[in-house]
């Protein structure tokens, strides 16, 4: 199984320089709907076959237009949740910056534990299990290769970015996710591969499952007077 971790569009929060964490109302700002719909454009013409999203407003609106493009109903996974940043959420990052816990985020996450809230290692052993758990379903549902997405936050995405890795989640912070970017990761029953990382480009093309590109193939060269095995290369 494939997943495109998505991380949601800008929103006002980015725009003011808080820690969004939780809170309510926190939606896209006017780059972000923009951002929004350009997912919609570069993901709508691959083969997803479901969406699992934050229950997070943000992330409601980024997937919105790739649903309505591709007609599916996201699922609300709340392991896919933002950080619980405690008495964190909402502050300003400037203020934060000069919190001794701040050091310890950056360098030394995996001892992290946000005050009144949870730790990153909570947050990524949770949001792995839910990736996790959702592709190897999705395996069962499909028996065979396909291509879904998970719609979260930044730190969370960059955790499980560090597990599929194989790296320490003390070295996540070197990990980056750009809002609306796009980062892949496909489960096998040995190990996972990490395909791209904070990708924002427009060709995703070769994200389709070879399955897929083979039976799109043969039906072009049925169409074709072309000479098999001609043009440029293989």
């Amino acid at each position: 199984m494939t997943v495109i971790l998505l991380r949601h569009g800008r929103s006002t929060s980015n725009t003011a320089g808080t820690l969004a964490g939780r809170s309510v109302g926190v939606g896209l700002d006017e780059r972000g709907i923009e951002q929004a719909a350009f997912v919609a454009e570069r993901l709508g013409a691959l083969p997803v076959e479901e969406i699992v999203r934050s229950p997070l407003q943000r992330c409601e609106q980024t997937v919105e237009p790739l649903a309505g493009k591709r007609g599916l109903t996201p699922v609300i996974e709340d392991r896919l949740l933002e950080v619980d940043y405690g008495s964190w959420t909402g502050r300003p990052i400037k203020e934060l910056l000069n919190e001794p816990l701040w050091k310890v985020v950056q360098q030394h996450p995996s001892a992290a534990v946000f005050p009144g809230g949870e730790g990153l290692a909570q947050v990524q052993a949770r949001a792995v299990a839910a990736v996790r758990e959702h592709d190897a379903r999705l395996a069962q549902e499909y028996g065979r290769d396909v291509l879904w997405v998970a719609c979260s936050h930044g730190d969370v995405i960059k955790s499980v970015l560090a597990d599929a890795l194989g790296c320490h989640l003390d070295s996540f912070q070197r990990i980056v996710a750009d809002p609306a970017s796009v980062s892949v990761v496909r489960y096998t029953s040995t190990r996972p591969f990490v395909l791209r990382t904070n990708d924002t480009g427009l060709d995703l093309s070769g994200l389709v499952p070879v399955a897929e590109k083979a039976e799109a193939g043969a039906s072009r060269a049925s169409d074709s007077d072309a000479v098999p095995g001609g043009g440029s290369g293989t």
